[in-house]
């Protein structure tokens, strides 16, 4: 199973040869595969978004399960944050992947490396 940073779904939208491989074959499993509320956030607030970009923003968010900001996120994440020094979202993304016990999907291998327990697929 896996979750998706915010970049892997960005990348695999705007069709990029090297992900596109990589991600059609997890998104085409029959898995749950997560995305974090902040990574929903963050694709939905780019400005200049076209009609065209939102429907297929929302149509790839209804292939996942949105995993919901709660308490026990939050305080993974403010772990994660204060020990690690992650960008807010990038440590609701972490704890995320941890709290789901799935392999975590970015180009931002740099951001992650070094988490204990977070698997990490580079894209």
């Amino acid at each position: 199973m896996y979750t998706l940073d915010t970049n892997a779904i960005i990348y695999y939208l705007d069709e990029d040869p090297t992900v596109v491989p990589l991600l059609d074959p997890i998104l085409g499993q029959d898995m749950a595969i997560f995305v974090s509320v902040v990574t929903e956030l963050e694709l939905l607030s780019h400005s200049g978004l076209t009609e065209e970009d939102m429907a297929e923003i929302q149509q790839l968010l209804t292939s996942v399960v949105i995993f919901p900001l709660e308490s026990r996120l939050a305080q993974l994440a403010g772990a994660l944050r204060r020990q690690y020094h992650l960008k807010t979202p990038d440590s609701v993304v972490a704890a995320t992947a941890l709290l789901t016990r799935t392999t975590l999907v970015t180009r931002n291998i740099r951001d992650f490396q070094g988490i204990d327990g977070l698997s990490l697929l580079p894209i």
